[in-house]
């Protein structure tokens, strides 16, 4: 029990201290979560500066009025066809932006995890004239120089990830992805990428789990094309989404990683261990020397996924597991005061 009350204690003090880099994804989908002021004060007690939300719920958004957290937005999926009609973009944003201006906007994520190949392709084909629209109506409104508009991918677009310079998308994702990079491109935007080392843990036939946790003591993955080496996975990862997109013509398209987390339990290697290692060692390496082995210098702002336990969610039962919070406001790691 002490290790794991050190752990947790690790964790929220690098939480405190890496607001320049570091979010929490502030999902509901959960019985008895606290109310959405409650969680907007749990976030400033503990110094937690940006957050992520799914969609413009009005409670919280209310309860960030007057706050210094920086938000990303989300556009739902089942909410994108209509934002193909430019007038309802620029009423979605009257309605979820103009009107709070006291909230601190930052990105707005128009779609999430869209994939031609999984339960969400009926949106394919609405993506791209949302995120347009959604962009015209944040230009006609002069926010477009503090507001910045996006989707959030993931890695399952991805044909190949190893090694990373290798990353590709799928051949039936690249009429997809292609011009929304070139949009981004264009525009000066970035992508928004979801980056799980542990579901790359999982497809792994080597399983290495210190490479999954950032606990390697060196070099574990050499990318044969260009000689560089990899001591965990996280990098490997977002190293073949630059590459991916740098093939698309998205080479210079930063990427936020918009989610990042480990479940503390529902399945192999999901433990509160892990969990806690996972994330310490996350918030520790994005806020050390900024970039990738192959993209120096370049921001590494991520996002934790997430403030609470959802029990609610459907899929695997580890998707119930990824808070690092119980709904009852106190620290998965049992004894941890926050005050």
């Amino acid at each position: 029990m002490a290790s794991k009350l050190v752990l947790f204690g690790l964790l929220v003090n690098l939480l405190v201290l890496t607001d320049a880099n570091v979010g929490v994804c502030n999902g509901r989908y959960g019985d008895s979560l606290p109310s959405e002021q409650d969680v907007v004060n749990l976030y400033q007690n503990n110094g937690i500066s940006r957050m992520r939300i799914y969609d413009p719920n009005p409670a919280t958004l209310e309860a960030l009025s007057a706050t210094d957290i920086e938000l990303m937005i989300g556009v739902p999926n089942e909410a994108l066809q209509s934002l193909t009609d430019q007038d309802a973009a620029n009423t979605w944003v009257s309605v979820n932006i103009q009107k709070y201006q006291s909230v601190n906007f930052k990105y707005i994520a128009v779609g999430n995890e869209v994939d031609p190949n999984n339960e969400n392709s009926q949106y394919v084909d609405f993506v791209l004239p949302a995120m347009q629209n959604v962009y015209n109506a944040i230009v006609a409104a002069g926010l477009d120089n503090r507001i910045k508009v996006s989707t959030a991918t993931y890695t399952g677009l991805l044909e190949t990830a190893y090694p990373p310079s290798s990353g590709a998308f799928k051949s039936n994702v690249q009429g997809f992805i292609e011009p929304v990079i070139k949009f981004l491109a264009q525009n000066n935007l970035p992508m928004l990428a979801n980056i799980y080392p542990y579901f790359g843990y999982l497809g792994d036939p080597n399983k290495n789990l210190q490479y999954a946790l950032f606990t390697a003591q060196g070099p574990v993955v050499t990318d044969d094309n260009n000689g560089v080496q990899y001591s965990n996975l996280f990098d490997a990862m977002l190293d073949a989404h630059y590459a991916a997109q740098a093939r698309v013509a998205g080479e210079n398209v930063e990427i936020v990683v918009s989610e990042s987390g480990w479940p503390s339990d529902g399945g192999q290697e999901a433990t509160v261990e892990n969990a806690g290692t996972f994330y310490k060692n996350l918030i520790e390496h994005v806020r050390g020397v900024s970039g990738t082995p192959t993209k120096q210098g370049v921001s590494r702002e991520t996002y934790l996924f997430a403030m609470f336990d959802e029990n609610q969610k459907g899929g695997q039962e580890t998707e119930k597991h990824f808070g690092i919070f119980y709904p009852n406001q106190q620290p998965k790691y049992d004894g941890l005061s926050f005050n």
